[in-house]
């Protein structure tokens, strides 16, 4: 059966998007929707226990053992979970495949490298035009009306209507929305004080521990599920992943929505399923409280998170890497390509670099740099320690603010929609393959179900032509393929990691 990861949420459009897979399931995400370092003081919410005297936040259920009893903590949390109806006014050119999936998801910024609608809430046929509905959750932070929720929910809605627990609808305006996190603050105003949630420490949350969701699953306000914490640090696909992953059932609607733990407090905000068909199958994703509450305060005062850019491209340290780049296997970030005139270039790392270390901050694995990276404070100078040629060096970087047209910033690169990962070949790389400087680029990784996929191409293989056009690097393979006519298969030289090298044609769509 075809697996999927489901952004949880009517959406705008209502769509479950593919973005690829994984095993032999896919993971799509249906509309509404990371070692982070520790949370500020000042970020909204608190840690600590409850009283029965806090008139302003709500759920203080003490920390149980066994089978729990839940429906003290959800009579108290419920007055501050909402119900979120969105619409858009929508031609066909904006109705494309993908619509309301965060940038990063689909096309070419999918790491997945799949783009096109499937499963889920499927609209048959053209993709409509005119009035378009979704819906999703959320809950308040704050009594005078703030609200969280994910950013796909509301993604280029026109209206926002918020419907608290007692059915009173309120007009809401989007404060700050984050792509990259799936993160929004809204806005409603009340006549008076509403019932507030209290955000808890994500960090502190155990596998194990039972966790309650609460949200509007297909339009069914108000819909109470438990279950446990079954992993954290889960990454599916994002360069700020660190997903805390549960089997409390979680399904479309679901998005934006609380997540809480037995105290009552709100540790992750529902986002996506792993699914089979659309619906709940036990394992769903919700994104850790800690990080909101280090962008809240952004969001709620100038609409963006802004992050500082490193300039590098990573990838994971596979064991077979790791031997020849003489590091542990899985530890740092293997350095796959530096962008032109970037922090990274200017201080001197080099493409095949592993680094080791950023800030003072150890990298147990190549998703940790993407969030120190963006955490940082733009124009700081960090150190970062690298292991080149089985030497370890140090570099003063000064890292620049991240802007708009950097895609996939110290993030690993997208496959594209041929389904390529790519990444230059080092100078020892090159002679244990018997290459001549500049020649050949290096598969890094390739999307299941892709055209490269079906050509058989795979992980450890090199493109040494394109088109009968010799390649370098991956810019030059890009070039290359720039020149295919539309509908053209793609034509490449490779020499397998265990075999002789092979011409494969790979095509189009």
């Amino acid at each position: 059966m075809d697996a999927r990861l489901i952004r949880l949420g009517g959406g705008l459009a209502a769509l479950a998007m593919a973005v690829g897979g994984f095993a032999t399931g896919r993971l799509t995400r249906a509309e509404a929707a990371s070692v982070m370092p520790q949370p500020r003081t000042e970020a909204v919410g608190s840690t600590e226990p409850i009283s029965a005297k806090d008139d302003d936040a709500v759920g203080s259920s003490p920390r149980r053992e066994g089978l729990p009893a839940f429906a003290s903590l959800v009579e108290q949390v419920s007055p501050a979970v909402v119900h979120i109806k969105v619409m858009a006014l929508m031609n066909a050119a904006e109705r494309e495949p993908g619509f309301g999936i965060p940038p990063g998801w689909r096309g070419e910024g999918n790491p997945f490298g799949d783009d096109g609608p499937s499963g889920g809430f499927q609209f048959p046929g053209p993709p409509p035009t005119g009035r378009q509905r979704g819906q999703g959750s959320g809950f308040i932070i704050r009594k005078d009306g703030i609200i969280l929720t994910n950013n796909h929910v509301i993604e280029k809605a026109k209206e926002i209507t918020v419907t608290l627990n007692d059915g009173h609808d309120f007009s809401a305006t989007v404060l700050g929305h984050d792509p990259k996190t799936d993160l929004a603050v809204l806005k409603i105003e009340p006549k008076g004080d509403l019932s507030v949630v209290r955000l808890g420490d994500s960090d502190a949350l155990r596998v194990g521990e039972w966790v309650v969701a609460i949200g509007n699953p297909f339009g069914l306000s108000h819909t109470v599920t438990a279950g446990i914490v079954s992993a954290k640090g889960r990454a599916i696909g994002g360069p700020y992943d660190h997903f805390i992953q549960t089997d409390a059932s979680i399904n479309p609607g679901n998005s934006g929505g609380p997540l809480f733990d037995e105290r009552g407090n709100v540790v992750g905000i529902n986002t996506a399923i792993f699914s089979q068909g659309g619906g709940n199958i036990g394992i769903g994703f919700a994104i850790p409280i800690n990080l909101a509450k280090q962008l809240v305060p952004e969001l709620e005062s100038t609409g963006r998170v802004t992050r500082a850019w490193l300039g590098v491209t990573i990838q994971q340290i596979t064991p077979e890497l790791a031997e020849s780049l003489d590091v542990e296997s899985g530890n740092g970030a293997l350095v796959a390509q530096v962008a032109a005139d970037s922090p990274a270039a200017t201080a001197g790392i080099k493409a095949g670099d592993v680094i080791t270390s950023y800030d003072g901050t150890a990298l147990d694995t190549h998703a940790s740099l993407p969030m120190l990276v963006a955490a940082t404070t733009v124009g700081k100078t960090v150190s970062v320690e690298v292991r080149r040629n089985g030497k370890t060096k140090t570099f003063d970087v000064t890292v620049a603010k991240l802007v708009d047209d950097v895609a996939d910033n110290d993030a690993p690169p997208a496959h594209g929609k041929w389904g390529l990962m790519l990444r230059e070949l080092t100078a020892a790389e090159r002679d244990r393959l018997h290459l001549e400087a500049n020649q050949g680029v290096m598969v890094t990784g390739v999307a299941p179900g892709s055209p490269a996929a079906e050509a058989d191409i795979h992980a450890g293989d090199v493109v040494l032509e394109v088109n009968r056009q010799p390649v370098g690097s991956p810019d030059a393979l890009k070039k290359e393929v720039g020149k295919l006519a539309a509908g053209k298969p793609l034509l490449l030289l490779v020499h397998p990691a265990d075999g002789s090298d092979h011409f494969a044609a790979l095509a189009a769509r």
